[in-house]
């Protein structure tokens, strides 16, 4: 999707943050009737036994009738996509809406007309019973427009999302193949030697983000001024996905335009990012650390990264299996658990090899993407360029 700033005036966000209470309140129904069904009752009601039955709450109660219609029924029609993919085992099972979380709605049905340029920077979008609001034009809007999704974050920030399908980025043909290594003090390693950092907030920021969460901690529940200091911790919160996904993006397109083939580790991050904490019974051990470990894990954006390779490199995505990458040397190939001296120095014992740690790994994954495209009779993939021995220390 092509997400963009919305600018609503007050009277307008007036009228969007109903239609979002509209929309939550339809999926929520759709969940509760969803959540009483069982093997041995009647199959629970799918999405036209659920839209009469919309019209006939719409038809009881004025508060909902007030609001689009077609607001209230894209809802139930997302909810009917959602229990697809969660029967087909691809995604979760849909769980309630709160109210701040998850905020938003769909618009379908759109024409050419209901989307139109007004400057260099500003642009504006009919949305129903709300009239034209208005949005930052930072880059080309998709011409087949069918559909756009408006969307309000914890910080307040409203977004519209124009659904289009993502055009790949064309290989450079050159033949080059590129290992990425993902890690927590270097967030993305390559092959070529080059370190990659994904920003975060500043050393002040950081220290304002403790200090906020402090005064949370101790604002009673329920008062204003903890709303206020939730919505300080979310716009600091906001900032910080922002530079990572804004670097992610630079670095996938990157990638995708310099390389042919592109090799990563094959992780479960979601079972690598599970708490530890356990059970009364059978409590967790260094839950702390593991909770550290976790943070640091979703702040370098992992799983973003590669499913941004996936979409803008498809079919050029290796994923190798990352047994013994971080142990093998690249030169000669031994693999020995104590090579790796500290956390960024890797010597190989056997031939002397010495290089940045994550950087070993990554010229392992190159090496194996190399080989997997060869197996399957892929474009010649040029071999692993010699280097000498070197530690690199930088972090670009």
């Amino acid at each position: 999707m092509s997400r963009f700033r919305l600018q609503p005036t007050p009277a307008q966000e007036a009228v969007l943050l109903e239609h979002c209470a509209h929309a939550r309140f339809v999926w929520n129904l759709a969940v509760e009737q969803q959540s009483w069904w069982t093997p041995r009752r009647e199959p629970a009601p799918g999405y036209i036994a659920q839209a009469r039955q919309l019209t006939e709450a719409r038809a009881e109660f004025a508060w909902l009738r007030a609001g689009s219609q077609m607001v209230q029924q894209q809802a139930l029609r997302d909810f009917a996509q959602a229990m697809t993919n969660f029967f087909t085992g691809t995604h979760k099972r849909p769980s309630w809406r709160k109210a701040g979380r998850n905020e938003g709605f769909r618009v379908v049905a759109v024409k050419v007309s209901d989307v139109r340029r007004l400057s260099r920077r500003t642009g504006e979008a009919k949305v129903a019973k709300v009239g034209w609001v208005r949005f930052r034009w930072s880059r080309p809007v998709p011409d087949d427009v069918k559909s756009y999704r408006i969307t309000r974050d914890r910080a307040g920030r409203w977004h519209i999302a124009f659904a289009a399908v993502p055009k790949s980025i064309p290989a450079p043909e050159t033949g080059r193949t590129v290992g990425v290594d993902r890690g927590i003090v270097v967030s993305a390693a390559l092959s070529t030697g080059e370190l990659l950092k994904a920003p975060g907030l500043t050393d002040y920021e950081a220290g304002r983000l403790r200090r906020l969460e402090r005064m949370l901690a101790r604002a009673k529940r329920g008062s204003r001024r903890r709303t206020a200091v939730k919505t300080k911790i979310a716009r600091l919160k906001a900032r910080e996905a922002d530079r990572r996904k804004d670097w992610i993006e630079r670095t996938s397109t990157d990638l995708a335009r310099g390389f042919d083939v592109i090799g990563v580790e094959d992780l479960n991050i979601p079972a690598m990012t599970r708490s530890a904490k356990g059970t009364l019974d059978v409590p967790g051990q260094n839950v702390a650390v593991k909770a550290g470990l976790n943070r640091g894990i979703l702040a370098s954006g992992w799983g973003l990264l590669v499913a941004r390779l996936e979409q803008k490199a498809p079919g050029r995505l290796i994923k190798i299996n990352p047994a013994y990458t971080s142990q093998r040397c690249s030169a000669c190939g031994t693999a020995d658990g104590k090579a790796r001296e500290s956390q960024a120095a890797f010597r190989c014992r056997a031939c002397g090899y010495s290089s940045h740690a994550d950087v070993n790994a990554a010229r392992n994954l190159e090496q194996a993407a190399g080989r997997a495209v060869t197996a399957r009779e892929g474009p010649r993939v040029a071999g692993p360029v010699h280097r000498e021995p070197q530690l690199a220390t930088s972090v670009a």
